[in-house]
C-alpha cells in the first residue's frame, strides 16, 4: 500500500495532506524517515506519523454534523476553543472534518475517516455544490442578485457564476439561499460585501446530494448508503 494511502486510511489526514506530511518529514517506517513520494509500506512495517504509531481503519465512518456557532473546524485548539471534535467523541472512531465552516457558520458539516473520500470532495476539479442560507442585512436588488449570480471580486478573485434566489424580506434585512462551487475561505460573506450586503447569520445546507434536514444544531447522524455512494462517485 502506498505510505500516503496506509496515512490516510488511518484517519490522520487526506492523501493530499499525508504527501505534505511526508515531504516534511514527519513520517516514520521501521524508525526511518521517509520523504519519497510513491514509497510502499508492506504488511508488517510500523508506520509513524509524529511520533505516534498508526494504524490503518477497517471501518470506515460517515456522517454529517450540523455545526453550531462558536465551534471551530478542528480536531484540537492550542487555545482550547470548542472544537467540533467534541461533538462527535461518541462516534467510537476518530473521524475528521472535510472542509471547513468559520467560526460563526453554522451547518452541514462532512465528518470521515475516509482520506480518500475527504480528498476528493475537497479537490476543486469536483466542483461539488455547497449550498448555504444567508441573512444578510438591507435589501438585495435585482441588481446585486444579477452581480452576483455572475461572479464578483472578492479579493484578487472572480468567483465562479452561482445560484442565488432570495427568499423573503425579514423585517430590514434579506434571507437568501446561495449555491457555489468553490471553497475560498469566508468566500460567502465576502461575495454579499462585494455587493454591499452584510452578512448577519450563514448556515450551510447541502454538499451536493447530502442535505442537512431537521438535524438539530450540534446533532450528527451517519450517512445513508445513497449519500456514501455519491461521495465515491466523486
Amino acid at each position: 500500500m502506498r505510505l500516503n494511502k496506509y496515512i490516510a486510511q488511518a484517519g490522520i489526514a487526506s492523501r493530499r495532506k499525508a504527501d505534505q506530511l511526508i515531504e516534511n518529514g514527519n513520517v516514520k517506517v521501521n524508525g526511518v524517515t521517509v520523504k519519497e513520494m510513491g514509497f510502499i509500506t508492506t504488511e508488517g512495517d510500523v508506520v509513524e506519523v509524529n511520533g505516534v504509531v498508526i494504524k490503518p481503519v477497517t471501518k470506515m465512518e460517515y456522517i454529517i454534523l450540523n455545526k453550531p456557532k462558536g465551534y471551530l473546524t478542528a480536531m484540537s485548539d492550542d487555545r482550547e476553543r470548542p472544537v467540533v471534535a467534541d461533538l462527535v467523541s461518541d462516534v467510537g472512531t476518530r473521524v475528521f472534518p472535510v472542509g471547513r465552516l468559520d467560526f460563526d457558520t453554522t451547518g452541514l458539516l462532512i465528518m470521515t475517516n475516509d482520506g480518500d473520500v475527504a480528498n476528493r470532495l475537497a479537490h476543486p476539479s469536483h466542483e461539488v455544490v455547497k449550498t448555504y442560507r444567508a441573512l444578510v442585512s438591507g435589501v438585495l436588488s435585482p441588481e446585486r442578485v444579477a452581480k452576483l449570480r455572475k461572479g464578483v471580486d472578492i479579493g484578487g478573485y472572480i468567483t465562479k457564476e452561482a445560484y442565488v434566489k432570495v427568499i423573503k424580506q425579514v423585517r430590514k434585512n434579506t434571507l437568501v439561499e446561495i449555491g457555489i462551487h468553490e471553497g475560498k475561505n469566508r468566500q460567502v460573506r465576502k461575495m454579499f460585501a462585494a455587493v454591499g450586503n452584510k452578512v448577519l447569520e450563514l448556515e450551510r445546507v447541502s454538499i451536493g446530494e447530502i442535505y442537512l434536514g431537521r438535524l438539530l444544531q450540534g446533532h450528527y447522524r451517519k450517512l445513508k448508503k445513497e449519500e456514501i455512494d455519491f461521495l465515491k462517485s466523486l
